[in-house]
Protein backbone atom coordinates (compact mmCIF):
# COMPACT_ATOMS: atom_id res chain seq x y z
CA UNK A 1 0.00 0.00 0.00
CA UNK A 2 2.80 2.43 0.89
CA UNK A 3 4.58 1.66 -2.38
CA UNK A 4 1.37 2.21 -4.36
CA UNK A 5 0.69 5.53 -2.65
CA UNK A 6 4.25 6.64 -3.26
CA UNK A 7 4.03 5.70 -6.95
CA UNK A 8 0.72 7.53 -7.33
CA UNK A 9 2.03 10.66 -5.61
CA UNK A 10 5.21 10.61 -7.70
CA UNK A 11 3.20 11.05 -10.91
CA UNK A 12 1.56 14.26 -9.71
CA UNK A 13 4.24 16.93 -10.32
CA UNK A 14 4.82 15.63 -13.85
CA UNK A 15 1.22 15.26 -15.03
CA UNK A 16 0.30 18.65 -13.57
CA UNK A 17 2.23 20.04 -16.56
CA UNK A 18 -0.23 18.47 -18.99
CA UNK A 19 -0.09 15.30 -21.11
CA UNK A 20 3.03 15.75 -23.22
CA UNK A 21 5.89 13.52 -24.29
CA UNK A 22 8.06 14.95 -21.51
CA UNK A 23 5.49 14.63 -18.72
CA UNK A 24 4.45 11.16 -19.92
CA UNK A 25 8.06 9.91 -19.97
CA UNK A 26 8.55 11.09 -16.37
CA UNK A 27 5.23 9.69 -15.11
CA UNK A 28 5.31 6.35 -16.92
CA UNK A 29 7.87 4.59 -14.62
CA UNK A 30 5.72 5.45 -11.60
CA UNK A 31 2.58 4.21 -13.37
CA UNK A 32 4.44 0.97 -14.13
CA UNK A 33 5.23 0.57 -10.44
CA UNK A 34 1.66 1.44 -9.49
CA UNK A 35 -0.01 -1.05 -11.84
CA UNK A 36 2.58 -3.84 -11.47
CA UNK A 37 2.16 -4.54 -15.19
CA UNK A 38 4.96 -5.82 -17.41
CA UNK A 39 4.95 -2.59 -19.44
CA UNK A 40 3.11 0.70 -19.60
CA UNK A 41 2.44 3.08 -22.47
CA UNK A 42 0.87 6.54 -22.46
CA UNK A 43 -0.42 7.82 -25.77
CA UNK A 44 -2.43 10.63 -27.24
CA UNK A 45 -4.85 10.00 -30.10
CA UNK A 46 -2.05 9.41 -32.63
CA UNK A 47 1.32 8.73 -31.05
CA UNK A 48 2.90 6.86 -28.17
CA UNK A 49 4.12 9.51 -25.74
CA UNK A 50 6.02 7.12 -23.45
CA UNK A 51 6.74 3.40 -23.20
CA UNK A 52 8.50 1.66 -20.29
CA UNK A 53 8.93 -1.96 -19.29
CA UNK A 54 9.36 -5.23 -21.16
CA UNK A 55 9.20 -4.97 -24.93
CA UNK A 56 10.91 -1.59 -25.00
CA UNK A 57 13.24 -2.83 -27.73
CA UNK A 58 10.24 -3.08 -30.06
CA UNK A 59 8.09 -0.21 -28.83
CA UNK A 60 9.06 3.38 -28.08
CA UNK A 61 7.82 6.92 -27.75
CA UNK A 62 6.98 8.42 -31.11
CA UNK A 63 5.51 5.23 -32.56
CA UNK A 64 2.04 5.37 -34.03
CA UNK A 65 -0.53 3.96 -31.58
CA UNK A 66 -1.51 1.36 -34.19
CA UNK A 67 1.86 -0.37 -33.70
CA UNK A 68 0.80 -1.43 -30.20
CA UNK A 69 -1.95 -3.61 -31.74
CA UNK A 70 -3.97 -3.28 -28.56
CA UNK A 71 -6.96 -1.29 -29.78
CA UNK A 72 -7.99 1.62 -27.61
CA UNK A 73 -8.70 5.22 -28.52
CA UNK A 74 -12.40 4.86 -27.75
CA UNK A 75 -14.25 6.15 -24.72
CA UNK A 76 -14.41 2.77 -22.97
CA UNK A 77 -12.05 0.17 -21.53
CA UNK A 78 -10.66 -2.32 -24.03
CA UNK A 79 -9.13 -5.70 -23.16
CA UNK A 80 -6.85 -7.56 -25.58
CA UNK A 81 -6.34 -11.12 -24.18
CA UNK A 82 -4.35 -12.43 -27.20
CA UNK A 83 -1.98 -9.64 -28.14
CA UNK A 84 0.18 -9.97 -31.26
CA UNK A 85 2.10 -6.81 -32.03
CA UNK A 86 3.80 -8.32 -35.08
CA UNK A 87 7.23 -8.75 -33.47
CA UNK A 88 7.91 -12.47 -32.77
CA UNK A 89 10.42 -11.72 -30.02
CA UNK A 90 8.16 -9.24 -28.16
CA UNK A 91 7.20 -10.73 -24.75
CA UNK A 92 3.89 -8.86 -24.43
CA UNK A 93 0.86 -11.14 -24.81
CA UNK A 94 -2.12 -9.28 -23.29
CA UNK A 95 -3.17 -5.69 -22.65
CA UNK A 96 -5.72 -3.44 -21.00
CA UNK A 97 -6.35 -0.07 -22.63
CA UNK A 98 -8.16 2.62 -20.62
CA UNK A 99 -9.06 6.05 -22.02
CA UNK A 100 -7.67 9.15 -20.30
CA UNK A 101 -10.65 11.47 -19.96
CA UNK A 102 -10.54 15.18 -19.16
CA UNK A 103 -14.02 16.47 -18.41
CA UNK A 104 -15.93 14.70 -21.21
CA UNK A 105 -13.14 14.48 -23.79
CA UNK A 106 -10.77 11.57 -24.39
CA UNK A 107 -7.28 13.08 -24.58
CA UNK A 108 -5.28 9.86 -24.67
CA UNK A 109 -4.99 6.30 -23.45
CA UNK A 110 -3.14 4.33 -20.79
CA UNK A 111 -1.91 0.91 -21.95
CA UNK A 112 -0.97 -1.80 -19.45
CA UNK A 113 0.74 -4.88 -20.94
CA UNK A 114 1.21 -8.39 -19.52
CA UNK A 115 3.44 -11.30 -20.54
CA UNK A 116 0.83 -14.04 -20.07
CA UNK A 117 -2.00 -14.31 -22.61
CA UNK A 118 -5.58 -14.86 -21.56
CA UNK A 119 -8.08 -13.29 -19.22
CA UNK A 120 -6.95 -10.19 -17.29
CA UNK A 121 -7.66 -10.37 -13.58
CA UNK A 122 -10.44 -7.98 -12.43
CA UNK A 123 -8.18 -6.48 -9.76
CA UNK A 124 -5.55 -5.66 -12.41
CA UNK A 125 -8.17 -3.97 -14.57
CA UNK A 126 -9.37 -1.88 -11.63
CA UNK A 127 -5.84 -0.72 -10.85
CA UNK A 128 -5.26 0.34 -14.46
CA UNK A 129 -8.61 2.15 -14.53
CA UNK A 130 -7.76 4.02 -11.34
CA UNK A 131 -4.34 4.91 -12.72
CA UNK A 132 -5.95 6.29 -15.89
CA UNK A 133 -8.37 8.29 -13.73
CA UNK A 134 -5.39 9.70 -11.82
CA UNK A 135 -3.74 10.73 -15.09
CA UNK A 136 -6.96 12.37 -16.31
CA UNK A 137 -7.48 14.25 -13.05
CA UNK A 138 -3.96 15.68 -13.07
CA UNK A 139 -4.16 16.66 -16.74
CA UNK A 140 -7.49 18.38 -15.99
CA UNK A 141 -5.85 20.35 -13.17
CA UNK A 142 -3.03 21.34 -15.52
CA UNK A 143 -5.60 22.64 -18.01
CA UNK A 144 -7.38 24.61 -15.29
CA UNK A 145 -4.12 26.14 -14.08
CA UNK A 146 -3.21 27.09 -17.66
CA UNK A 147 -6.59 28.72 -18.16
CA UNK A 148 -6.23 30.52 -14.84
CA UNK A 149 -2.80 31.86 -15.74
CA UNK A 150 -4.00 32.96 -19.17
CA UNK A 151 -6.89 34.77 -17.51
CA UNK A 152 -4.55 36.38 -14.99
CA UNK A 153 -2.28 37.57 -17.82
CA UNK A 154 -5.24 38.98 -19.75
CA UNK A 155 -6.47 40.85 -16.69
CA UNK A 156 -2.97 42.17 -16.05
CA UNK A 157 -2.92 43.57 -19.59
CA UNK A 158 -6.29 45.18 -18.92
CA UNK A 159 -4.98 46.75 -15.72
CA UNK A 160 -1.94 48.14 -17.52
CA UNK A 161 -4.19 49.76 -20.09
CA UNK A 162 -6.36 51.21 -17.33
CA UNK A 163 -3.67 52.72 -15.11
CA UNK A 164 -1.20 53.93 -17.70
CA UNK A 165 -2.96 57.12 -18.94
CA UNK A 166 -3.64 58.44 -15.43
CA UNK A 167 -0.26 57.50 -14.03
CA UNK A 168 1.79 58.58 -17.05
CA UNK A 169 0.09 62.00 -17.15
CA UNK A 170 0.69 62.66 -13.45
CA UNK A 171 4.28 61.43 -13.54
CA UNK A 172 5.24 63.50 -16.54
CA UNK A 173 3.55 66.52 -15.00
CA UNK A 174 5.71 66.09 -11.88
CA UNK A 175 8.84 65.87 -14.04
CA UNK A 176 7.84 68.91 -16.09
CA UNK A 177 7.30 70.98 -12.94
CA UNK A 178 10.86 70.23 -11.79
CA UNK A 179 12.80 70.75 -15.01
CA UNK A 180 13.48 74.47 -14.58
CA UNK A 181 13.57 74.76 -10.79
CA UNK A 182 15.40 71.52 -9.98
CA UNK A 183 16.91 69.78 -13.04
CA UNK A 184 18.76 67.19 -10.94
CA UNK A 185 15.53 66.14 -9.30
CA UNK A 186 13.83 66.02 -12.70
CA UNK A 187 16.50 63.59 -13.94
CA UNK A 188 16.01 61.40 -10.87
CA UNK A 189 12.27 61.41 -11.36
CA UNK A 190 12.66 60.38 -15.00
CA UNK A 191 14.85 57.49 -13.87
CA UNK A 192 12.25 56.39 -11.31
CA UNK A 193 9.53 56.74 -13.91
CA UNK A 194 11.36 54.65 -16.52
CA UNK A 195 12.18 51.91 -14.00
CA UNK A 196 8.57 51.74 -12.81
CA UNK A 197 7.25 51.58 -16.39
CA UNK A 198 9.75 48.83 -17.23
CA UNK A 199 8.50 46.84 -14.22
CA UNK A 200 4.81 47.50 -14.84
CA UNK A 201 4.92 46.52 -18.49
CA UNK A 202 7.31 43.55 -18.33
CA UNK A 203 5.45 41.02 -20.48
CA UNK A 204 6.76 37.82 -18.94
CA UNK A 205 6.30 38.86 -15.33
CA UNK A 206 2.80 37.84 -14.17
CA UNK A 207 4.01 37.02 -10.63
CA UNK A 208 6.58 38.74 -8.42
CA UNK A 209 7.61 38.66 -4.78
CA UNK A 210 6.00 41.08 -2.36
CA UNK A 211 9.47 42.57 -1.85
CA UNK A 212 9.68 43.37 -5.59
CA UNK A 213 6.19 44.84 -5.63
CA UNK A 214 6.92 47.09 -2.64
CA UNK A 215 10.20 48.23 -4.17
CA UNK A 216 8.35 49.55 -7.20
CA UNK A 217 5.56 50.97 -5.07
CA UNK A 218 8.28 53.11 -3.50
CA UNK A 219 9.30 54.33 -6.96
CA UNK A 220 5.67 55.23 -7.64
CA UNK A 221 5.48 57.08 -4.31
CA UNK A 222 8.64 58.99 -5.17
CA UNK A 223 6.83 60.41 -8.19
CA UNK A 224 3.72 61.20 -6.15
CA UNK A 225 5.80 62.98 -3.48
CA UNK A 226 7.15 65.20 -6.25
CA UNK A 227 3.56 66.26 -6.94
CA UNK A 228 2.27 66.66 -3.40
CA UNK A 229 5.39 67.42 -1.35
CA UNK A 230 4.92 67.25 2.42
CA UNK A 231 1.17 66.87 2.03
CA UNK A 232 1.75 63.15 1.33
CA UNK A 233 2.75 61.17 4.41
CA UNK A 234 3.40 57.43 3.96
CA UNK A 235 4.10 54.81 6.60
CA UNK A 236 5.25 51.34 5.55
CA UNK A 237 5.41 48.46 8.04
CA UNK A 238 6.14 45.00 6.62
CA UNK A 239 6.93 41.79 8.52
CA UNK A 240 10.21 40.38 7.10
CA UNK A 241 8.69 36.88 6.96
CA UNK A 242 6.27 37.87 4.18
CA UNK A 243 8.69 39.55 1.78
CA UNK A 244 9.17 36.41 -0.36
CA UNK A 245 5.44 35.78 -0.71
CA UNK A 246 4.46 35.40 -4.36
CA UNK A 247 1.87 37.85 -5.63
CA UNK A 248 0.42 38.86 -9.02
CA UNK A 249 2.37 41.79 -10.42
CA UNK A 250 0.81 45.22 -9.97
CA UNK A 251 -1.38 44.13 -7.08
CA UNK A 252 -0.29 46.67 -4.44
CA UNK A 253 0.41 49.78 -6.52
CA UNK A 254 -3.24 50.20 -7.65
CA UNK A 255 -4.34 50.08 -4.00
CA UNK A 256 -1.85 52.80 -3.09
CA UNK A 257 -2.86 54.89 -6.11
CA UNK A 258 -6.51 54.63 -5.06
CA UNK A 259 -5.62 55.72 -1.54
CA UNK A 260 -3.88 58.82 -2.89
CA UNK A 261 -6.68 59.65 -5.32
CA UNK A 262 -9.36 59.38 -2.68
CA UNK A 263 -7.37 61.49 -0.26
CA UNK A 264 -4.94 64.08 -1.54
CA UNK A 265 -6.40 64.50 -5.03
CA UNK A 266 -9.78 65.28 -3.46
CA UNK A 267 -8.24 67.72 -1.01
CA UNK A 268 -8.95 65.54 2.03
CA UNK A 269 -6.29 63.90 4.21
CA UNK A 270 -2.82 62.99 3.04
CA UNK A 271 -1.79 59.97 5.08
CA UNK A 272 -1.30 56.51 3.55
CA UNK A 273 -0.32 53.41 5.50
CA UNK A 274 0.91 50.12 4.03
CA UNK A 275 1.05 47.30 6.59
CA UNK A 276 1.84 43.66 5.74
CA UNK A 277 1.42 41.08 8.53
CA UNK A 278 2.36 37.43 8.89
CA UNK A 279 -0.48 35.10 9.86
CA UNK A 280 1.26 31.72 9.67
CA UNK A 281 0.06 30.34 6.32
CA UNK A 282 -1.47 33.58 5.13
CA UNK A 283 -0.40 37.17 4.57
CA UNK A 284 -2.59 40.18 5.24
CA UNK A 285 -1.71 43.46 3.56
CA UNK A 286 -3.64 46.61 4.47
CA UNK A 287 -3.52 49.89 2.54
CA UNK A 288 -5.23 52.69 4.47
CA UNK A 289 -5.96 56.34 3.81
CA UNK A 290 -7.58 59.13 5.81
CA UNK A 291 -9.65 60.37 2.90
CA UNK A 292 -13.39 60.85 2.42
CA UNK A 293 -14.35 57.20 2.80
CA UNK A 294 -17.36 55.60 1.14
CA UNK A 295 -20.62 53.85 2.04
CA UNK A 296 -20.78 50.01 1.94
CA UNK A 297 -22.70 49.92 -1.34
CA UNK A 298 -19.99 51.94 -3.11
CA UNK A 299 -17.28 49.69 -1.65
CA UNK A 300 -19.11 46.64 -3.01
CA UNK A 301 -19.48 48.32 -6.40
CA UNK A 302 -15.73 49.04 -6.49
CA UNK A 303 -14.86 45.36 -6.04
CA UNK A 304 -17.39 44.39 -8.70
CA UNK A 305 -15.96 46.87 -11.21
CA UNK A 306 -19.02 49.12 -11.28
CA UNK A 307 -17.13 52.35 -10.51
CA UNK A 308 -14.43 54.40 -12.23
CA UNK A 309 -11.82 53.45 -9.64
CA UNK A 310 -8.36 52.30 -10.67
CA UNK A 311 -7.90 48.58 -10.64
CA UNK A 312 -9.55 47.35 -7.43
CA UNK A 313 -11.87 44.93 -9.22
CA UNK A 314 -9.03 43.84 -11.50
CA UNK A 315 -6.68 43.12 -8.58
CA UNK A 316 -9.49 41.29 -6.73
CA UNK A 317 -10.20 39.04 -9.75
CA UNK A 318 -6.53 38.27 -10.35
CA UNK A 319 -6.00 37.27 -6.72
CA UNK A 320 -9.00 34.95 -6.82
CA UNK A 321 -8.00 33.52 -10.20
CA UNK A 322 -4.51 32.79 -8.89
CA UNK A 323 -5.17 31.63 -5.33
CA UNK A 324 -8.88 30.74 -5.06
CA UNK A 325 -12.17 32.32 -4.06
CA UNK A 326 -11.21 32.50 -0.37
CA UNK A 327 -8.57 35.13 -1.19
CA UNK A 328 -8.77 38.60 -2.65
CA UNK A 329 -9.69 42.08 -1.42
CA UNK A 330 -12.06 43.48 1.18
CA UNK A 331 -12.86 47.15 1.70
CA UNK A 332 -13.34 48.63 5.16
CA UNK A 333 -14.72 52.14 4.87
CA UNK A 334 -17.37 54.58 5.99
CA UNK A 335 -18.20 58.14 4.93
CA UNK A 336 -15.73 60.67 6.43
CA UNK A 337 -13.85 57.79 8.07
CA UNK A 338 -11.14 56.92 5.56
CA UNK A 339 -10.74 53.64 3.68
CA UNK A 340 -8.71 50.48 4.23
CA UNK A 341 -8.31 47.90 1.48
CA UNK A 342 -7.38 44.51 2.93
CA UNK A 343 -5.60 41.95 0.75
CA UNK A 344 -5.40 38.33 1.91
CA UNK A 345 -3.22 35.77 0.14
CA UNK A 346 -1.39 32.53 0.94
CA UNK A 347 2.31 32.55 1.70
CA UNK A 348 2.99 30.08 -1.08
CA UNK A 349 1.16 28.11 -3.74
CA UNK A 350 2.45 25.38 -6.03
CA UNK A 351 2.29 26.37 -9.68
CA UNK A 352 2.71 30.10 -9.12
CA UNK A 353 6.17 30.91 -10.41
CA UNK A 354 7.99 34.18 -9.95
CA UNK A 355 9.41 35.34 -13.28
Amino acid sequence: MQAALHAAAATLPHLRRGLTAESASRAAPHLLELTQAAAIALADSERVLAFVGEGDRRHAAGDAVETLRAGGGADRVHVEPQLDCGHPDCPLRAAVVVPVVVQTSVVGSLYAFYTSPGRIRPEDMRVVQEAASLVGAQVALAALETQGELLARAELRALRAQISPHFVYNALTAVANSIHTSPDEARELLTEFSEFIRYAFARERPYVTLADELQYVEKYLRLERARFGDRLQVRVQVAPEVLHTRIPALSVQPLVENAIRHGLEMGIGGSVQIVASDFDREVELRVSDDGAGMPPERAAAALEGRTDGIGLANVHRRLQTTFGEQYGLEIESRPDGGTTVVMTLPKGRAGVRVA
